[in-house]
């Protein structure tokens, strides 16, 4: 039973808990260590077996401070040990390895990972998860709408509109004209408003999925994937260089591990973590170098990075380059629109107060001292008004629209096609990309790594060569592979086969050595003491490990990394028999002659190392880097991935050069190049194929002279790479680079479109990255050009369509004012027209998917204006042939069809919009000829023009007190839509005038 002491009592309610306790405070010291029993022998009084029972009398220490049992123990002690670092409250608390007792997490299983215990943990401190501000409600953006100054000035006009309406012609007719306004300005609000808030709601949930990383822990014996917000306290999470630390906590075991803390305390400098001195891990900051073990003590808010966390919420207004040269533009058109605005107003308001307009009857509008105040009112808004509505029509800011729905239909479809966008610009600056400087393993290859080759000294084995080595070798090459790795192997009791995690490397040597070799992984670690460890890093190509085996004085140092790097240090060899032989140089060429016919069949060399040495005092832990004993190499397979020979044509046919870098030698770099379609045998491949240092080495000059003829860089470092790119952009390059390490975040930043990998990509690489591979797969980066430019193209068919509508509307409003003094375009019929352009013709243009056409063209490049020569040729033949035939019809239609005025401005206005969606298929080939090509395929096009269509129909037929129109015949109809429909074939005739100088897809 438990004792309480010090008047420290159980509530009522906190009994169950403590029988709980007692259950499991008795599987905890079955478990603990007989020397951490002893340490803690102060907290147990007696222990009393008998065949039948065990009776546990646990008190606590004569100190002050009340032992908290298993999870009663209090968060806010978690939350400040690490918080504040608090070596001495941690140390009160028995320390990390008691704390992880108390947690009921076991140091080499983890939590038992069942559901109930999930959800008890889960209870009792909390889930791993961020609280945001709360997301802009649907009345935020009505009421941004509401703030355009335009839409003010509409709605101002409107009410004097309908208040001088109404007390003309009184309640029942005369609210038609200010009311009308009034309903066409709320139903332009309620489109821009609800459109703005789907986007904002599917960028929030693009967000999430950026946030929701995958983090390793071990839970009951086995290491498994799990998302980062379903960690909970008591785990234990698996850290490696460029992970992201995702919850607090304290570090258990490791080796060379250290973080980047910057984002917590703005200091660059990389902070280790250890045992001893600091074991506190924040969540947050970023592995920078080794690899460990942490228990995880506090997540969501109450970590540090959830109070910061809360105050934060991702900017989802991002403007990227192109909205941004939209936004230019429109400004422009803008000033233009309002210039004519402001021109038609003095030609209308000079024209009516000199007595030259007309009502219907024929007689002067204006008599000065006769005509009433409420009169010249009335007219003063009408042609207020008509001046208002020709600024928003002018005004083409459909483009910021449409921008916007092109990212958010193009993100949404790139999902699904594997990629993930993280920065919008990302979307749009592919589409301009001259080069792809990509990664080799797990990109143009599977990454699924097979030992397929064994040499010991000169001697090429069989794989299953456990029997054919001498023992003393065979157990020196064992424990370089146990001891010297990140990986782990579970085997459950009823398996068979070993689970084995970690990188592929390192999963494949594992998977020879235990399947194999016969190794007993348990075994070899149970005899074998590691004292220090290097972890791989990325500019030795190598991982290095000390250890000597128990109760002997001889201390081993193992190296495993890539082969010419551990060949570089021995100065020795094993035979298969055992014996040592020294390396002399013509052994030394035979070994490097092995090593490149490994790598002309495409497979990685891996070299294994070996030196002791005996030690009688303290042992320097310092890893011997000279004077060793090679035992072997090992000839990893990673074969080409399915298709991405045909991706890398694709990429090459669409002008973007293909650039592979890699950590691998020239020999495997080469024949992997090769094998992709990067290199081809008849090119100079001497020029092509370069190494890292020797790129490095190059002068400044040097670089940019031979950076266009390099096609593969091999035995690259991080810096190498970030070269390349600040090289290519010197050169003019829009460059797009693949990456998935930590130490690949600088070049990934330095490109103009980052790429990182889902699913080996660290989170480094990812955070720096503005497009996530979620296949790691060439191929889907194909996807994702293709993609960009789609968005692009796009984007240039709306500007063509909209700019058309823009500068006819323009054309016959102003030609019409100061030749007759009126617009043959009313303020109702001017934002129905804005209506269609600007989000109905968004949402037909924007939506327009990607075909292979587009990879046919070169890309755009830098340079490349956003309005082109064929642009300009499309659109000012189409705005020619509106305004002619609408002005025609302003000055002579009444003439022509014998009908009335108001029945010709319905026929202008009718005929315009007609025209506007003729023209908007005309829109969706900028060069081709045949403008129906792959119409079915997009069925959302056809349904807004079908829809289109029929609401000009309801307007025409059925709302003309609205709209301020009279019904149509069908001779009249008939005439409309063959006026319209002639924008085909001048579509077609102004496609044969040769425009040089463009590129376009």
């Amino acid at each position: 039973m438990f004792s309480p002491k010090n008047g420290v009592t159980a509530k009522p309610h906190q009994r169950w808990r403590l029988a709980f306790n007692a259950v499991y405070f008795t599987r905890i010291l079955v478990s603990m260590p007989k020397k951490m029993i002893r340490q803690n022998s102060q907290f147990i009084a007696g222990i009393i077996r008998s065949p039948s029972y065990v009776a546990i009398d646990v008190q606590p220490a004569d100190n002050d401070q009340e032992h908290l049992p298993l999870l009663s123990i209090d968060q806010k002690t978690l939350t400040e040990i690490v918080k504040e670092k608090d070596m001495e409250r941690l140390s009160h608390c028995g320390g990390v390895r008691q704390l992880a007792a108390v947690l009921e997490t076991d140091e080499k299983d983890g939590i038992s990972g069942s559901s109930a215990d999930l959800a008890h943990r889960t209870d009792v401190f909390g889930s791993n998860r961020y609280k945001r501000p709360p997301s802009k409600s649907f009345s935020s953006f009505v009421y941004e709408a509401f703030k355009d100054k335009t839409i003010v000035i509409l709605l101002v006009c409107a009410f004097l509109s309908l208040g001088f309406g109404i007390k003309q012609d009184g309640l029942k007719e005369g609210w038609y004209d200010g009311g009308s306004i009034f309903v066409a300005v709320l139903l332009v609000i309620a489109v821009s408003s609800v459109s703005n808030f789907k986007q904002c709601r599917q960028f929030e949930k693009l967000s999430s999925q950026t946030d929701d990383i995958q983090v390793v822990v071990v839970r009951y014996g086995r290491r498994q994937g799990i998302s980062i917000f379903d960690i909970v306290v008591g785990d234990i999470v698996c850290l490696s260089t460029g992970d992201q630390v995702p919850a607090d906590g304290l570090f258990l075991d490791g080796y060379s591990l250290k973080v980047d803390e910057s984002s917590m305390t703005g200091e660059s400098d990389h902070v280790e973590i250890n045992e001893g001195h600091n074991p506190f891990l924040f969540s947050g900051t970023k592995v920078t170098d080794g690899y460990g073990h942490m228990l995880v003590t506090s997540v969501g808010m109450n970590t540090a990075w959830g109070e910061l966390m809360s105050t934060i919420n991702r900017d989802l207004d991002e403007q990227t380059p192109l909205q941004e040269r939209l936004n230019k533009l429109t400004s422009y058109v803008g000033k233009v629109g309002l210039s004519v605005a402001f021109l038609v107003l003095a030609v209308m308001v000079i024209r009516y107060f000199t007595g030259n307009t007309e009502d219907d009857m024929g007689k002067r509008e204006y008599t000065p001292g006769k005509t009433k105040f409420g009169d010249v009112m009335n007219s003063v808004v009408d042609m207020v008004t008509a001046a208002v509505t020709i600024i928003v029509v002018a005004i083409p800011e459909g483009l910021p629209l449409a921008v916007t729905l092109t990212l958010a239909y193009s993100m949404k479809r790139m999902m699904a096609d594997n990629a993930m966008v993280r920065k919008l610009s990302a979307c749009e600056t592919m589409g301009s990309a001259t080069t792809i400087c990509t990664d080799k393993t797990g990109t143009l290859t599977l990454n699924e790594m097979k030992v397929t080759e064994f040499w010991l000294g000169k001697e090429a084995l069989e794989i299953k060569a456990s029997t054919e080595i001498a023992s003393n070798v065979r157990e020196l090459l064992l424990q370089g592979v146990c001891l010297n790795t990140t990986g782990t192997i579970y085997k459950a009791l009823s398996a068979s086969v070993p689970e084995i995690s970690g990188s592929p490397t390192e999963k494949a040597i594992l998977s020879w050595a235990a399947l194999d070799m016969d190794m007993d992984i348990d075994e070899i670690k149970r005899d074998c003491e590691v004292l220090y460890v290097e972890a791989f890093n990325s500019e030795k190509k190598r991982s290095g490990v000390l250890n000597r085996i128990r109760n002997d004085n001889m201390v081993h140092t193992h190296w495993k990394g890539a082969a010419e790097m551990v060949l570089a240090m021995c100065s020795d060899y094993y035979e298969r028999n055992g014996k040592i032989r020294v390396m002399d140089d013509n052994d030394r060429r035979q070994f490097q002659t092995i090593i490149q016919s490994m790598a002309a069949k495409t497979l990685r060399c891996i070299a294994l190392a070996h030196r002791s040495v005996e030690v009688d005092g303290e042992i320097n832990q310092k890893l011997e880097e000279i004077g060793l004993t090679l035992l072997g190499f090992l000839g990893l397979k990673d074969p080409c991935r399915p298709g991405v020979r045909e991706a890398v044509k694709s990429c090459r046919n669409a002008g973007v050069n293909i650039k592979m870098v890699t950590g691998d030698n020239p020999f495997t770099a080469k024949a992997i190049a090769i094998e992709c379609g990067i290199l081809r045998t008849d090119e100079d491949l001497e020029n092509a194929v370069v190494e890292g240092v020797t790129f490095r080495n190059y002068s400044p000059k040097e670089r940019m002279d031979k950076i266009e003829k390099i096609k593969v860089m091999a035995r690259s470092s991080p810096f190498d790479k970030l070269l390349m790119v600040q090289c290519l952009k010197g050169k003019g390059h829009v460059v797009a680079v693949t990456g998935d390490g930590t130490n690949d975040a600088p070049a990934l930043k330095e490109a103009d479109v980052g790429l990182s990998m889902g699913i080996q990509g660290t989170e480094v690489a990812k955070e720096s990255s503005d497009i996530v591979i979620l296949d790691d797969n060439f191929t889907s980066i194909v996807t994702v050009l293709r993609w960009g430019r789609c968005v692009y193209n796009n984007l240039q068919k709306f500007i063509q369509f909209q700019l058309t509508v823009n500068v006819a509307a323009l054309a016959i409003n102003f030609a019409a004012a100061v030749s007759s003094g009126e617009v043959p375009l009313t303020a109702v019929q001017l934002l129905w027209v804005n209506l269609i352009m600007d989000t109905l013709g968004a949402l037909a243009l924007a939506t327009e998917q990607p075909t292979n056409d587009l990879l046919v063209n070169p890309p755009v490049g830098r340079s490349e204006p956003l309005i082109t020569k064929v642009m300009w040729r499309n659109l000012i033949a189409q705005a020619l042939y509106q305004v002619t035939v609408l002005l025609t019809l302003q000055f002579k239609g009444q003439s022509i069809f014998g009908a009335s005025e108001k029945v010709k401005d319905t026929l202008i206005f009718n005929t315009f919009v007609l025209c506007q969606v003729f023209n908007e298929f005309n829109a969706r080939k900028l060069e081709k000829k045949n403008i129906f090509s792959g119409i079915h395929k997009n069925r959302l096009f056809l349904g807004i023009v079908t829809i289109t269509v029929v609401l000009q129909v309801v307007m025409i037929e059925f709302l003309k007190q609205f709209a301020s129109t009279e019904r149509l015949n069908w001779g009249q109809w008939g005439v409309c839509v063959a006026i319209a429909a002639l924008s085909w074939p001048i579509g077609w005739l102004v496609k044969c005038i040769p425009v040089s100088c463009c590129h376009l897809y």
